[in-house]
């Protein structure tokens, strides 16, 4: 059973969220034959003051 973790920093609308499971678990179907109702797909939304990039948060940095 194919199992994707995907790490995002917050902000995601349900619908894009929505849309990247669905496009994860083709992925996978495609790419390793697993059916889709095996694939399990965990999003982990990340506040943005607990994401560095270069040193310096995502929400310093106002993304």
């Amino acid at each position: 059973m194919p199992f994707a973790q995907i790490y995002m920093i917050e902000g995601r609308t349900e619908a894009q969220k929505k849309a990247v499971i669905e496009k994860v678990t083709q992925a996978l179907h495609e790419a390793v034959g697993a059916p889709k109702e095996n694939v399990r797909v965990w999003i982990h939304d990340v506040p943005k003051e607990n994401w560095g990039i270069a040193g310096v948060s995502a929400k310093e940095l106002g993304r």
